[in-house]
């Protein structure tokens, strides 16, 4: 117990190195050190430590053993970038993204169809992935005045944790701990509240398995189930990095804040209306994606469960 807390006091401590270096440095130098975090990860390190060919095969399902491997090669470096970036824009949001500033950060595509599901006096589930900054998509929401539960994996290291748990919290929103969210996520929807979550996680032998870049993957059943009990509905959407050279602002970079798709659960009635909705706000997050394949987490095991593991622990039940 002691070496542990010793070992996360001192990853505390490197964080915080990184947090004063980070907010002493103007945008492009924090661009500068992404961009060679990202080639040391990718071109120096042995590709087992970065779960390459985790990604490499990833990208294979997605779209197809036609993918040459320097369009590969040129994503999964593009991740790191992105990664990297991601972490900076963390550290420096506070001082340089402020209601004021939105204009010169965002552009939000369906603006008027997302404001009027926030505004239409129903429960709004927010579904977005590990794509583009997923923090500056609920963060934003926030500034606006639209406050939400943010559900979320508790960190290992309780220093980091409380850390990030106030970043999240700075503007309103409230974290949820993943593990037994779902008394908190029912309360919410019972007051008409609005939550966060992302869709995009292994749900295990016991998911229901939808397309996803044209594959079955395992995926949370759960959201379709609250978003159809409270008649919530369903945003899907997340804010990705535009190309440096779209910036006006030389300090700063913009984001398309995308709504890509609103889901009313009304429009699935019937017996197989969790497998429908589901499979339509997966959809949505795929199409997403498409728009940055570069700024999607794959790393991720999307498709570790197959449906074959299920159909085995269902005969091994038997």
């Amino acid at each position: 117990m002691k070496l542990r807390r010793i070992r996360h006091l001192l990853e505390y401590a490197v964080f915080l190195t990184l947090l004063f270096v980070v907010r002493c440095l103007p945008v492009r130098a924090t661009v500068a050190m992404a961009n060679g975090l990202a080639w040391f990860i990718h071109s120096v390190l042995p590709k087992k430590l970065t779960r390459y060919h985790v990604a490499r095969e990833n990208l294979a399902i997605a779209f197809g053993e036609s993918l040459s491997d320097a369009e590969a090669n040129r994503i999964i470096l593009g991740m790191w970038r992105h990664l990297f970036r991601m972490v900076c824009e963390m550290i420096q949001l506070p001082r340089r993204f402020r209601l004021s500033s939105c204009a010169d950060v965002l552009d939000f595509e369906r603006r008027d169809d997302c404001v009027r599901a926030l505004c239409s006096g129903r429960p709004v589930l927010f579904l977005g992935g590990h794509f583009g900054n997923w923090e500056i998509s609920v963060n934003t929401f926030g500034h606006f005045g639209f406050p939400m539960g943010v559900v979320a994996r508790p960190l290992d290291n309780p220093y980091l944790h409380e850390w990030f748990k106030a970043f999240r919290e700075s503007t309103g929103n409230s974290l949820i701990s993943k593990q037994g969210a779902g008394s908190e996520l029912s309360e919410i929807m019972e007051k008409n509240g609005m939550a966060s979550l992302l869709c995009d996680q292994d749900a295990g032998v016991s998911g229901l398995f939808v397309d996803f870049f044209g594959r079955p993957a395992s995926t949370f059943k759960s959201i379709a189930l609250l978003a159809l009990q409270y008649n919530a509905l369903i945003v899907v959407g997340g804010a990705w990095r535009l190309p440096d050279a779209a910036s006006r602002n030389s300090h700063w970079v913009r984001f398309c804040l995308t709504t890509q798709d609103i889901i009313d659960p009304a429009d699935y009635p019937g017996a197989n209306g969790i497998n429908e909705l589901t499979q339509r706000f997966t959809a949505a997050l795929e199409a997403l994606i498409r728009k940055a394949p570069e700024q999607y987490f794959w790393v991720h095991r999307r498709w570790k469960t197959s449906p074959d593991a299920r159909r085995k622990r269902r005969n091994a039940a038997a």
